[in-house]
């Protein structure tokens, strides 16, 4: 869906966007993680067509990026929540979309069915006819959500789509993310929120003018302090650590007061083995446990290391 290889972007002698390779599949929520000022809207603003790119090269559902031929249809394919939704506060919230869609130029019988489909699954039918400025938060950044489907893009770029939010509405934005991947939508999903990333992202790179890594939140929590699997015995010994060893082979086996820590390559077949060696072995399990780095942890870990020397 999206292919980018070493995207970047200049102003002046400034470099905001550092030659950023990605391809994000069809169907998955990505998100671009970073701090403020890391280049993650500057990147969206160059996939979706906004900017110029100043070198390297993007596709974006099937369509250049700088191509002038191919600008259009790209504009077609996508849709785009910016950080300041810019909705018309003074029109309903019909309006609203309908004058989107004569932006896009659809048939005018397919725009009200898209309306009404989109204004029924954000539970803002009844409210169709009202001013915008009388909504809530929540219900504005659905709103804007519905606006940038109401042309039916396949692909969505979603820029800080929680931000300011209040619980209650930020949860109300995150289901309705979810819900578009059960349509199998694809979302480009810009946050800084690190909760979120880890709620609804298949995937996340982690930006700070260069991209500084890319996997599913799972994989880089696992990835910042290796596999291991931490059992909780009666009492950890030497002869206990050395049957799990025999029983998987050269691994780094560890005893820290009661507990074992092992060095595992995939849990869901390895940890029955080490619970049947430790049980030959006369070992009293209490506790079988797989830690790990949170997401945060790995976060400011790579944040810091990309940060310029003093």
């Amino acid at each position: 869906m999206i292919h980018a290889e070493n995207l970047t972007k200049r102003f002046g002698e400034l470099t905001a966007v550092d030659n950023v390779s990605l391809d994000v599949e069809e169907g998955e929520i990505f998100g671009f993680l970073g701090p403020n000022g890391a280049g993650k809207t500057t990147t969206v603003r160059m996939l979706s067509g906004l900017i110029s790119k100043s070198s390297g090269t993007a596709v974006v559902a099937g369509c250049e990026v700088g191509k002038e031929a191919d600008a259009l249809r790209l504009r077609s394919q996508i849709g785009i929540l910016p950080e300041n939704v810019g909705l018309y506060e003074g029109s309903n919230a019909y309006q609203n979309l309908e004058y989107f869609g004569q932006l896009y130029r659809m048939d005018p019988s397919t725009l009200r069915r898209n309306i009404e489909r989109l204004l029924r699954s954000m539970d803002l039918w009844d409210k169709r006819d009202a001013p915008v400025e009388t909504f809530s938060k929540g219900m504005k950044q659905k709103l804007a959500i519905a606006r940038a489907l109401v042309h039916d893009p396949i692909l969505l770029f979603l820029d800080e789509p929680t931000a300011n939010l209040d619980p209650e509405a930020a949860k109300m934005v995150r289901d309705t993310i979810l819900a578009l991947r059960r349509e199998k939508r694809t979302i480009f999903l810009n946050t800084h929120n690190l909760d979120e990333a880890q709620r609804v992202c298949d995937r996340v790179g982690i930006l700070r003018t260069r991209l500084l890594t890319i996997g599913s939140p799972r994989d880089l929590e696992a990835g910042l302090v290796g596999r291991r699997t931490v059992v909780r015995l009666d009492r950890a010994t030497e002869s206990l650590a050395a049957a799990v060893r025999q029983r998987l082979g050269a691994r780094r086996v560890e005893i820290s007061g009661d507990r074992l820590a092992i060095e595992v390559e995939d849990p869901d077949r390895e940890n029955p083995e080490i619970v049947a060696a430790l049980v030959a072995a006369g070992g009293r399990i209490r506790e079988l446990s797989q830690p790990s780095a949170s997401l945060e942890e790995v976060y400011l870990k790579l944040i810091h290391e990309g940060e310029p020397a003093s």
